[in-house]
């Protein structure tokens, strides 16, 4: 949306807007908020709205929230009457200066860097989740809503009316559903967004989950985005669809021959990254239970065809020609994720070295054995990644110094416990 402060302004006043959510991404990615009453918004704007920071760790005792006003949207489970409305915020030092570990902010400066030299891109998300029964007292079950599988209807899809109310909520909030269904995992439910700017795509990503969480608790369920919270049953996945332009022309295409250097060399260089940018991609101990199981890719690998690959391209037909990047869950920060994907893309076009793709093409009859694994553990992940150059050059130090103490004591408790998976389920089932 393209407002001024002042159309905002006006809009609150006479849609009876009673408390304004200023909502932000900690340095773990997790969504975080501040209610406002109306006539301090305006303060907002100009001045911005400060809090307490030092949860953050050392140095960050206070910050701004400053509202982005194309952000402006209407939470459709409030009551029509005392409305609430809902923005993504900046975080600002008191100076005024940017904080290093908004990363919102950082992928915007990023996306605007790309646009300088000719390329401009969008980011779609294909997110999975789990709806599983309350018991007599309110708490979370592992007992799945129903059991129905890939694709099917009512009466063994009994998941179809809180995944209608789902879209239809976020539809009227602005977001871009673009189609929902039942997966594989009895109560297992994936909602698709259509491809946006990248930092729009990361606020829709964030902001669904919140969503998918309030219709499943109205509707008397629980939603859990954990990658692997049944055993024995498909993992839940977040699919990165990407497409990019190289002045006005798409790099991508859906054969070989509609595939650009560029396209190719783009490719090549997230295939040669992500093992390093894995930790981020799937950053619990949980997730790598998922990698390997099912249709969750376990190597680094590509293909046109519609299987269990690391990358694939899919064919299309009068849409934007682009690529999937098919090991990422939940879990991750999308803004953190999107950058570091589209540094090493652009690291591969920069180096004009596509070798790589020819050596890790999946044909029908690839065992996979053929091809390097990706990281098989969290630790090992994280190992990778604390090496990385490219994660040193892409990210701020705020940010890695974060993360990696998170994972270290992630790591510590999970390497203490008798009971692995009691664990995971205490650590991220509830949480994620």
């Amino acid at each position: 949306m393209s407002f001024s402060p002042k159309e905002i302004l006006h809009f609150v006043e006479e849609n009876d807007v009673k408390f304004i959510r200023l909502t932000f991404c900690d340095m773990s990615g997790d969504l975080k908020n501040i209610a406002i009453m109306p006539n301090e918004l305006e303060h907002a704007f100009t001045s911005g709205i400060p809090f307490d920071a030092s949860y953050f760790g050392e140095g960050c005792s206070d910050l701004l929230l400053v509202p982005d006003i194309s952000t402006l949207s209407v939470l459709p489970w409030r009551p029509r009457s005392g409305r609430v409305v809902r923005f993504f915020c900046s975080l600002k030092k008191p100076d005024g200066s940017d904080f290093p570990g908004d990363m919102r902010s950082d992928l915007t400066q990023y996306i605007n860097s790309l646009r300088l030299d000719g390329y401009s891109c969008k980011m779609g998300t294909r997110c999975e989740f789990y709806l599983f029964e309350l018991d007599a007292n309110g708490a979370p079950t592992k007992i799945p809503h129903d059991q129905g599988s890939y694709l099917d209807v009512a009466p063994l899809d009994k998941c179809e009316n809180p995944r209608r109310e789902i879209c239809l909520s976020l539809e009227e909030m602005g977001l871009s559903p673009k189609s929902s269904c039942h997966k594989h995992g009895p109560g297992q439910n994936e909602i698709e967004f259509r491809e946006n700017e990248p930092v729009t795509a990361a606020d829709d990503m964030v902001h669904y989950k919140t969503v998918v969480k309030s219709i499943a608790a109205q509707n008397g369920l629980f939603a859990s985005f954990m990658p692997m919270p049944l055993s024995h049953e498909h993992g839940s996945a977040l699919n990165i669809s990407l497409s990019v332009k190289k002045n006005g022309e798409y790099i991508f295409g859906s054969s070989e021959e509609e595939l650009s250097f560029e396209g190719r060399c783009f490719i090549s260089g997230v295939l040669k990254r992500i093992p390093e940018i894995t930790a981020f991609l799937d950053p619990t101990t949980n997730s790598y239970r998922r990698l390997g199981k099912g249709f969750a890719p376990r190597y680094v690998n590509w293909s046109f065809e519609n299987r269990g690959q690391l990358i694939r391209i899919p064919k299309v037909s009068g849409g934007a020609p682009r690529i999937e990047i098919r090991s990422a869950d939940a879990c991750c920060d999308p803004y953190v994720v999107f950058k570091l994907i589209l540094a090493a893309g652009m690291e591969g076009i920069d180096s004009c070295d596509c070798s790589l793709l020819d050596r890790t093409q999946k044909h029908s009859g690839s065992t996979g054995e053929e091809f390097s694994p990706l990281p098989s553990s969290l630790r090992e992940a994280a190992d990778l990644a604390r090496e990385s150059d490219l994660v040193c050059r892409v990210l701020p130090e705020e940010i890695r110094r974060s993360f990696f103490a998170r994972i270290d004591r992630v790591l510590s408790g999970y390497d203490a416990a008798a009971d692995k998976e009691l664990f995971e389920e205490e650590t991220y089932f509830r949480s994620i």
